[in-house]
């Protein structure tokens, strides 16, 4: 039944507004003169939200969620209906406080949705670029074992550890990139409009004979000088063709598998990887989510191509009567330790337990290999930096130098 948002006066006076719920606006208005409530205005609630979030052209404004107001609508959520407010009356109160108009927008839709009978996961799955799988799946174990505000406490909790993992991981990405596209930058600054006017100065000396290292530098100063554009649309060209090849389904494998190979970064990605999986896998365990559903869901979910196909071969022997860990420990991508833990827990039935063992424990080791990283990539920046600001000066300074040595020996 449809909601209707009021404002009407009491027998004091007293001006009160709030919702009912009615067939139409006259069983509506009928209702509240049964309160002896006098009627100021009555309207449907779905009706005026649809008309307020409705952008140009009649089009629902696009969400834009982030990791953090998804989990404090989550924490909400599970406080209100802990607390006793039922789930319809949570979601609408929510839906109104959300600064987001596309936010705002899915959760009426939601509200509308749950209002007209459809279960609270259905709804959800609507909208998967909101609420990704595993919230789904989580709602719905939630809804099937009478627990819905426990489970959204735990799914909060993981999205706040995968927001602080993916922050830390961020983190430690962006100082080597903005440092190597600074030094970068320099150089080509360097190249490209300074060189060239010592080229000049050079060239006044017919009887100068440039070094090897200048030559090279004016050579390359020439070379980008007069291919910039060339260059720039290149790189240009490169970077489209590389989003496209990333798409496919070779291009995605090969990428995943040279992450894995880089030396250094290889091994912080592994370790992202395995914690990802972990912490998700025992989460939708721990929620009581099918153990064949939930190893779908963590290959889905796993951030690297390799790690998603030996999850799928290990929930194939699954499906088949077998063990998981043996799967898994075939695939070289799980560690020893990750493996004999998981077939341990499997034997020892705290197979959640243990998965959120190996999550902190990887949570850790990626927090440990970030600050090595970060204590071990600044001075190699810097050496690079003075390695090519300094080959640069080297080779404008030679000639001067060689210069001053052959006036000062014919001036003797």
């Amino acid at each position: 039944m449809p909601k209707f948002r009021y404002s009407a006066k009491n027998a004091e006076g007293k001006k009160l507004s709030g919702t009912v719920i009615a067939q139409d606006e006259n069983d509506a208005v009928g209702e509240l003169r049964k309160q002896s409530l006098v009627v100021l205005s009555v309207k449907q609630e779905s009706e005026a939200k649809g008309k307020g979030f409705l952008g140009l052209g009649g089009k629902a404004p696009r969400p834009r969620v982030r990791g953090d107001d998804l989990v404090v609508f989550t924490r909400q959520l599970a406080t209100m209906i802990n607390a006793g407010i039922t789930l319809l009356e949570a979601l609408d109160i929510l839906s109104e406080q959300a600064d987001d108009k596309g936010f705002q927008y899915v959760l009426s839709t939601i509200v509308d949705d749950v209002r007209s009978g459809t279960d609270f996961s259905t709804a959800l799955g609507q909208h998967p670029k909101v609420f990704k799988r595993i919230y789904v799946n989580m709602v719905k174990a939630g809804e099937a074992s009478g627990q819905l505000d426990e489970i959204l406490n735990r799914l909060a909790g993981y999205l706040e550890a995968s927001a602080a993992l993916r922050r830390e991981v961020i983190g430690a990405m962006t100082y080597p990139v903005v440092s190597l596209c600074l030094v970068m930058g320099i150089t080509g600054f360097l190249l490209i409009y300074i060189v060239p006017k010592f080229e000049e100065i050079f060239k006044s000396f017919e009887n100068l004979e440039l070094p090897a290292i200048t030559k090279f530098l004016l050579g390359l100063s020439k070379f980008l000088s007069s291919n910039v554009l060339f260059i720039v649309l290149g790189l240009i060209a490169f970077a489209i063709a590389f989003t496209f090849y990333k798409k496919t389904d070779r291009g995605e494998w090969q990428i995943d598998w040279l992450k894995l190979q880089l030396p250094i970064f290889g091994s912080l990605f592994r370790k992202i990887a395995i914690s990802r999986f972990a912490r998700t896998f025992a989460t939708l365990i721990k929620s009581g989510v099918p153990i064949l559903g939930a190893l779908e869901i963590v290959a889905a979910t796993a951030g690297n191509r390799l790690i998603s196909d030996a999850v799928d071969a290990a929930r194939e022997s699954v499906r088949q009567g077998e063990s998981l860990g043996d799967p898994l420990a075939a695939s070289k991508m799980f560690p020893p330790m990750v493996t004999r833990m998981i077939s341990i827990g499997e034997k020892s039935g705290a197979l959640e337990s243990l998965l959120e063992k190996i999550a902190e424990f990887y949570d850790q080791q990626v927090k440990t290999t970030i600050e090595s990283l970060t204590s071990l990539i600044e001075p190699l920046m810097l050496g690079l930096m003075g390695f090519l600001v300094g080959s640069i000066v080297l080779a404008i300074f030679l000639p001067i130098l060689k210069l001053q040595s052959q006036l000062s020996s014919g001036g003797g």
